[in-house]
């Protein structure tokens, strides 16, 4: 007799698997492991070039800055901001890409376009006359690698067995999150010599004091700020090719995509039409955001954003065509979940607390303590002379993230022990506490002669900071997953992955805007309310002694 649990098995070799069942422990065992972890550890350093790519501008404008490009704080500012909002812009379409075109054309693909920005920022970046536009376009570009965060996820979910769930998405996550700290440290170092020889440029001369992880690079000194963007090609060019021989597509999973010259052509053309249509809002919103001459500067930021979010959400809706449309109807129907809306703002406090502060904290750490503060004789501050005793940004950023990533997989496992909500809870209230004091800290610096003398309160309260959202991020990730179920799960991870990056965009303009009015506290003060108000209301849906689901 037949036994249907005796199929034959994947071949490992196959590009497209048709028999696929994680489930099945025979098969599993046999089978299945080898060619899920295969994928892991190959989408792995994938996710984390993409978190480096969507994240350079962070330490690039640092270098802008240092370097005498003719651009204000603001206006450096804007480019992180812009990377951060494109990048979590582009999520919300790439929670589909799986399903419409298959994991491993999605990743190679996905992977590949990394390369556009990596080579066009590398090239913008050795003009200091070229115009902002170039720059803000570059870091638009960027969010590429934000994007690829909800495409990753979804696929490695697909190999794995429910049981291993959380440790597969653990480690793809969380290791993949690393890059943020990755490219903190790699973009200082490769900027120190000429990685591409001739091929790679002239230097640029510092004419601020600048930094890497060993210490301070005096003024004067030849610098490649063009290799931020060319040393990812060391990276993407064999990831890509990996990927493209390495992963692979499941049949159970993308139906429609075929081991075909045509069936993959199709399906990179569907890549590129969703991430189209998300360029396209984006483009907009920041068109009517951004000041005179770049944009219109006729909205605000919390105008223009939910616009973006509202205008991605329509066009893909209409433009949607074939099995689009299902996909895209199952994606809506998350919406009218009262806990898809809680989990959004819970998971904005952690991962959007993380890369938003990824995204402005060595900007912040350049203008707030590169700088003496003194009064003229009006009695006004001024923010002009420099500090000959400042801490270099490109030193120090790096370690809040890396705290952050390194304590994401401890949250998970917490949370599995004593319930994600309650962990989500603790980490709120420190936060809460955390940023008051970091204001206040920030307050103190921005008036002060000798700001340096703040640095080192300044910065261990930002790393409480990321390991705070850093655990969050395990325990938020926990709560999903208990809540819905396994077919609602994917899209809501989708959804509240594409919010909370929008802190990407959010932490650079609140801050660089709360610093060009003289009292960057205010930010800092304003998060922490947003942090108190979401602690509300965690109590209220899954702590209280009726919530609607105890302590998930």
């Amino acid at each position: 007799m037949h036994n249907p649990h005796t199929a034959a098995p994947a071949r490992a070799s196959a590009v497209d698997i048709a028999d696929w069942r994680p489930e099945d422990d025979q098969f599993w065992e046999s089978t299945g492991k080898r060619i899920a972890y295969r994928n892991l550890w190959i989408s792995v350093p994938a996710l984390l070039c993409g978190f480096a790519i969507w994240g350079m501008w962070g330490i690039i404008t640092v270098q802008m800055l240092n370097l005498g490009f003719p651009f204000s704080q603001p206006e450096l500012f804007t480019l992180t901001a812009i990377a951060g909002l494109a990048g979590a812009t582009m999520r919300i379409p790439a929670s589909f890409l799986i399903r419409l075109a298959g994991g491993r054309n999605t990743i190679f693909l996905t992977t590949a376009m990394l390369l556009a920005p990596a080579i066009g920022t590398g090239i913008a970046l050795q003009h200091k006359d070229w115009p902002l536009w170039v720059f803000q376009l570059m870091a638009l570009w960027s969010g590429v690698g934000g994007g690829n965060f909800a495409s990753s996820m979804s696929n490695i979910s697909t190999f794995f067995p429910k049981r291993l769930q959380g440790t597969a998405l653990g480690l793809n996550a969380g290791l993949g999150n690393f890059g943020v700290t990755t490219m903190q440290i790699v973009i200082p170092l490769v900027m120190t010599v000429g990685l591409f020889g001739a091929f790679g440029g002239e230097p640029m001369i510092l004419v601020k004091d600048s930094g890497w992880i060993l210490g301070k690079i005096v003024a004067g000194t030849p610098t490649y700020i063009q290799n931020a963007g060319f040393a990812w090609l060391l990276s993407l060019l064999p990831l890509s090719i990996l990927c493209w021989f390495g992963m692979n597509n499941l049949s159970t999973v993308s139906p429609a995509v075929g081991d075909t010259a045509s069936g993959t052509i199709a399906a990179f053309l569907k890549i590129i039409w969703l991430y189209t249509l998300s360029f396209l809002p984006a483009g907009v919103g920041l068109y009517l955001y951004l000041p005179p001459p770049t944009g219109l500067g006729l909205l605000n930021m919390w105008l223009a954003m939910p616009l973006i979010v509202v205008g991605t959400l329509l066009v893909m809706k209409l433009t949607a065509f074939g099995t689009m449309k299902e996909n895209i109807a199952k994606q809506f129907a998350i919406f009218k979940d009262k806990h898809t809306w809680s989990m959004t703002l819970l998971y904005v406090v952690t991962f959007g607390s993380f890369i938003g502060f990824s995204m402005a904290l060595p900007l912040s750490i350049t203008v707030i303590f590169g700088i003496s503060h003194l009064p003229d004789a009006a009695g006004a501050m001024q923010h002009t002379l420099k500090n000959p005793n400042a801490p270099s940004a490109l030193t120090y950023a790096w370690i809040g993230p890396f705290v952050g990533a390194l304590v994401r997989p401890i949250g998970g496992w917490i949370s599995d022990k004593k319930g994600g909500s309650i962990v989500t809870q603790v980490i709120s209230a420190i936060m809460v506490a955390a940023s008051i004091a970091v204001g206040h800290v920030m307050m103190m610096a921005y008036k002060s002669a000798n700001p340096e003398q703040y640095f080192t309160l300044f910065m261990l309260l930002f790393v409480l900071l990321f390991a705070a959202s850093g655990i969050g991020n395990g325990s938020t990730f926990r709560t999903i997953g208990v809540i819905f179920d396994r077919q609602q799960a994917g899209p809501v991870l989708g959804w509240t992955s594409a919010i909370a990056a929008y802190g990407a965009f959010i932490a650079p303009v609140v801050i660089g805007q709360q610093i060009k009015a003289g009292t960057p506290e205010y930010a800092m003060y304003g998060f922490a309310i947003f942090y108190a108000l979401c602690l509300v209301l965690n109590w209220w849906f899954y702590l209280r002694a009726n919530a609607y689901v105890h302590n998930p």
